[in-house]
């Protein structure tokens, strides 16, 4: 892990600069291009030439790490709602005119929905507990399958890990539109990605974004990068309809160059990248055929998200910080 990278995520969680990143008008543009807005509506609205381009999306209501049961249940209360305004949007009534009855729907490659959702089981109540948890996510796959729809569940801190695999394990007997995500910088992702295979799920492959211990990850980016290449190859191979999330050019023409050399056609797999990051490159991929996903966060829970980005680019912290200075 770079230092620069580290120096960002140790740095925010600090109440002054905390602080100062919510309230400092220089942060405002950068919020704004990583974050699609504070309501379902604005992230909606921001979503309609996205797809009107042929991009896939995937709507990221902010928030983790819910304080009681309350607060699990209104977040889940927000996901019923998601979903049943999703099922409104033009571009989603005419895909589910086209394949709701398709017996393959969101467990395969064929007919992939255009706008799905992705959450996390600690905005679900995980702290609180996981039956709790559990049974608030039922009621989300449950209604995401009643409208035809998928629920990805993010992947958390490594503390977070094992719990979140076996609950998808867990209510995927159930559930078949509902899949989770690897994070390719822990030590034990190989053997998930083999978990996730032989479940037949769809699974999001990252790099990871959370500061962790060199006990559970590696913390020499090369070690994380080849461990990606790895992991994708093995997914392309045997995985279903696995999407890889990157905005890492090498590793992106890694992917695309090995699914030509072994005839994987581009519909069986997809390509994921975050709102307002790299427009030149999810444009240049979906021109040149491959499904693009583009991950839409909103909502006013947004500072955890929007620090995660500028350690992944501290060049965007520079910029700020001169900015500051020049005031």
């Amino acid at each position: 892990m770079s230092l620069a990278r580290t120096l960002v995520l140790k740095t925010s969680g600090l109440a002054p600069v905390k602080s100062l990143v919510r309230k400092s008008f220089f942060f405002r543009p950068l919020v704004k291009r990583f974050i699609a807005g504070d309501t379902l509506e604005e992230a909606l609205k921001a979503s309609e030439p996205l797809l009107a381009k042929g991009m896939k999306l995937s709507l990221d209501y902010l928030g983790e790490n819910t304080a009681s049961e309350q607060e699990a249940l209104e977040a889940k209360a927000t996901y019923i709602q998601m979903l049943e305004r999703i099922a409104q949007v033009p571009a989603v009534i005419k895909w589910n005119s086209e394949h709701s009855l398709s017996p393959t729907l969101n467990e395969s490659g064929d007919g992939i929905e255009p706008l799905n959702i992705s959450i996390k089981l600690t905005q679900c109540g995980l702290d609180q507990g996981e039956d709790f948890t559990e049974r608030n996510l039922r009621d989300v796959l449950e209604t995401a399958r009643k409208y035809h729809n998928f629920v990805r569940v993010d992947m958390e801190a490594s503390e977070y890990t094992a719990r979140t695999m076996d609950m998808i394990e867990k209510v995927r007997k159930d559930y078949k539109n509902t899949a989770t995500v690897l994070q390719t910088y822990l030590y034990r992702t190989p053997e998930d990605v083999e978990r996730v295979i032989s479940w037949g799920a769809r699974v999001r492959l990252v790099k990871g974004a959370y500061l962790e211990p060199a006990s559970v990850a590696y913390p020499e980016k090369s070690k994380v990068d080849e461990a990606y290449e790895s992991c994708a190859k093995r997914l392309l191979d045997a995985g279903t309809y696995p999407a890889f999330a990157t905005q890492d050019e090498v590793i992106i023409k890694t992917i695309t160059d090995y699914a030509t050399q072994h005839g994987i056609d581009k519909s069986k797999f997809e390509f994921q990248m975050l709102y307002g990051i790299r427009r030149d490159l999810q444009d240049g991929l979906l021109a040149q055929g491959y499904n693009v996903r583009i991950y839409v966060p909103f909502g006013d829970a947004w500072y955890p998200y929007f620090t995660r980005r500028l350690a992944e680019r501290p060049a965007n912290t520079l910029f700020i910080i001169k900015s500051l200075l020049k005031g």
